[in-house]
């Protein structure tokens, strides 16, 4: 009979080429068939903590883990939203939609902090929750998942597709253990980054409304305060 090495929640949110509801299954079955029920229960209790689409965690996980994280040290969120999504289903048909959200929860694992997850927060959206980090830190791990996106070869799937996403970066609810009052900045945070002109990431440092997007080979190229964004529909 195959070996299923037990698995941590969080290793698995750590591995960007896990498929984590697979994983749990697979696992399931393997402890039924030995007997081993307990086991096989937890796996299966693990698997209804994942959005059956994109193998990401689902809203009622993260609600769950951000509760247990708000009595201690609330963690940095980044609310990311995919650009224009709308066209991507309208141009190249909801099955590539589908494979695209897949695709794109897969590169927004990548390099994410000891602890930290990838969860569906409904539709297009996304929250990766970054526990212990600093709000330097935080954002500059916003800003590689968003350059990865938009660097990926995204033609391979479908020529002319291209894929973009906007994140807005939270570091500290506003007031201590307020774990909502953070999602609603990072909400807020993320139509900024819409406004500015997609695919870039919004935060706050010392009250001022920061908007940031690198390139190749360069630092910081794009530094607005909240007053001189550009309005955009939110996409």
């Amino acid at each position: 009979m195959t070996e299923v090495r037990a698995v941590s929640q969080e290793s698995l949110t750590c591995a960007a080429d896990a498929d984590p509801l697979a994983v749990h299954e697979s696992a399931a079955r393997v402890f039924a068939a030995r007997g081993e029920w307990r086991r096989a229960y937890e796996h299966l209790r693990s698997a209804l903590d994942l959005d059956v689409l994109t193998a990401s965690y689902n809203r009622r996980y993260l609600d769950r883990r951000l509760a247990e994280l708000r009595d201690a040290h609330p963690p940095a969120v980044a609310l990311v939203d995919l650009d224009l999504f709308k066209s991507v289903n309208d141009t190249f048909g909801h099955e590539v939609g589908d494979q695209v959200l897949r695709e794109v929860v897969r590169l927004l694992r990548w390099s994410l902090p000891a602890g930290g997850f990838c969860a569906r927060y409904g539709g297009e959206e996304f929250v990766l929750v970054l526990p212990a980090v600093g709000a330097g830190a935080a954002v500059a791990l916003a800003e590689r998942a968003r350059l990865r996106v938009a660097e990926h070869p995204w033609e391979r799937l479908r020529p002319g597709l291209a894929v973009t996403v906007s994140i807005g970066v939270a570091h500290r609810p506003t007031r201590p253990r307020d774990v909502s009052a953070q999602l609603r900045e990072a909400d807020d945070l993320l139509y900024l980054a819409k406004r500015a002109g997609r695919n870039r990431v919004a935060y706050r440092q010392y009250g001022t409304v920061r908007v940031v997007r690198t390139v190749r080979s360069a630092e910081w190229v794009t530094t607005r305060n909240e007053g001189s964004l550009t309005s955009l529909e939110r996409g």
